[in-house]
């Protein structure tokens, strides 16, 4: 192949637009659809809708699985151990004030971070084009 073949050579499909990760994510954290930001992304506390009501997008493919779950154990774990280990060093309280406090904190902070770090779990998965969140169906593609 000459430096003349080369200039003919045509792509069979062009690379798909980069979608912006951040916004997908922000918008997911909200509850919003990561394509339009506008229809709803869950039905329920933790059950995402089949598909977007504004835009058509297909909520289905996703699989957030148990990363939410994992991350919010990591963020609540680094907000009440620290707490916890200070407030033991500087004023030793007593084991029931301890448990009245740090139980319910964990409990409602935990509650309260999972659907937003589901939805923008879910956001990051359509951003990168992932389980399906692609532009093209198995059947558009080209047969090599």
């Amino acid at each position: 192949m000459d430096d003349s073949d080369a200039s003919r050579v045509v792509p069979l499909h062009r690379a798909p637009a980069r979608r912006n990760v951040v916004l997908a994510m922000k918008r997911g954290c909200f509850g919003r659809c990561p394509r339009c930001g506008h229809g709803h992304l869950f039905r329920a506390f933790l059950k995402t809708a089949e598909r977007c009501t504004t835009c058509g997008l297909d909520f289905t493919a996703h699989r957030a699985d148990d990363l939410p779950a994992y991350l919010v154990i990591v963020i609540i774990g680094h907000l009440v151990v620290p707490s916890a280990l200070w407030l033991e060093t500087h004023y030793a309280p007593p084991i029931w004030l301890q448990l009245a406090i740090y139980l319910p904190v964990t409990l409602l902070g935990s509650l309260a971070l999972l659907q937003p770090v589901k939805g923008a779990v879910i956001g990051l998965q359509w951003a990168l084009r992932m389980h399906g969140f692609d532009d093209q169906r198995s059947s558009d593609i080209p047969a090599v």
